[in-house]
């Protein structure tokens, strides 16, 4: 089953009380929100998913802690919305951004690159892009930056050249077939070094979904609807997603660059946020969960 990575730190940054109003924008399979709402037994949690399946068995596990929870089926870039609607102002908001464990092992989901199955990596089951038209349609400009830019691969122009090699004797269908090329077009040593599809299909699965646009979004949406006193947490597996965190925390945490020599800083002016943590997994949670490997808290307050 799924592990939730950096739990027992995300939980502690979120300062929670009985009371508590919380966001958790990736509900998936329980994990976090189940420990949330132990600890806020007359306060209230808003869990975002948008994969039937994950909001499916967390419901189940969530019914038997209390029903002082709504699942909101929807992607989090509605954040602001959505909540907006139920409520002014919460207290805590986390985002754990990793792929769950489920979606990665149910092979027909098309994640991952060790399980044959079609060429999906579709979160929202309802929507058309997929990775098959991402594979057999993108031309080979497109489908190199998003694999150099997402994937940050180096042999991102060799990998593209194989798949419109491939895809011109016949469409590329599986996960295994699409793995199979990449292995062929990059150098042997590179391919003992790590899996070689695993970069390519990190590359595809943020394309299908948009998730750095939809991430830095949510986040802005973060930011206006926490209490002064409230904290955002989030946990992010790779450095795109970081540095979009690390740079929006950055900006709302600093003063503006023409204030920052003067004396006395009006009040209005001062920052409205600030930086709390940063923090990367133990060793012994890394060694007991690999998955925890690349992962980063960041977390933020708002301060008034």
């Amino acid at each position: 089953m799924h592990e939730s990575v950096l739990l027992t730190e995300s939980i502690k940054y979120l300062k929670l009380n009985k009371s508590s109003i919380i966001v958790d924008c990736t509900l998936g399979y329980g994990g976090h929100s189940s420990n949330i709402l132990k600890q806020i037994p007359n306060g209230f949690l808003y869990a975002f998913d948008q994969d039937k399946e994950a909001i499916k068995y967390a419901d189940n596990r969530l019914k038997q802690i209390n029903n002082n929870y709504e699942i909101i089926n929807t992607n989090f870039v509605n954040l602001k919305e959505e909540i907006t609607k139920r409520i002014d102002k919460v207290d805590g908001i986390l985002f754990d951004l990793g792929v769950s464990s489920p979606q990665l092992d149910e092979a027909e989901r098309g994640f991952s690159f060790h399980k044959e199955a079609k060429l999906d990596m579709r979160m929202d089951q309802n929507q058309t892009l997929s990775a098959y038209d991402v594979v057999n349609t993108y031309d080979i400009n497109k489908l190199t930056k998003i694999i150099q830019t997402y994937g940050e691969e180096k042999y991102a122009k060799s990998i593209s050249s194989g798949i419109i090699k491939a895809r011109n004797i016949k469409p590329i269908e599986t996960t295994i077939e699409l793995t199979e090329i990449i292995k062929q077009n990059v150098p042997e040593k590179y391919r003992n070094k790590s899996h070689p599809a695993r970069k390519t299909f990190q590359a595809i699965r943020i394309e299908v979904n948009d998730e750095l646009n939809v991430f830095k979004k949510a986040l802005e949406s973060a930011l206006e609807i926490i209490k002064p006193g409230g904290v955002i947490c989030v946990i992010t597996f790779h450095s795109l997603e970081d540095k979009i965190c690390k740079q929006i925390f950055k900006k709302v945490s600093e003063l503006p660059k023409e204030l920052q020599n003067l004396p006395v800083i009006p009040k209005q002016y001062e920052p409205k946020y600030k930086i709390i943590a940063n923090i990367k997994p133990s060793n012994n949670e890394i060694k007991n969960n690999k998955r925890a490997r690349s992962a980063r808290l960041r977390v933020l307050e708002r301060i008034r």
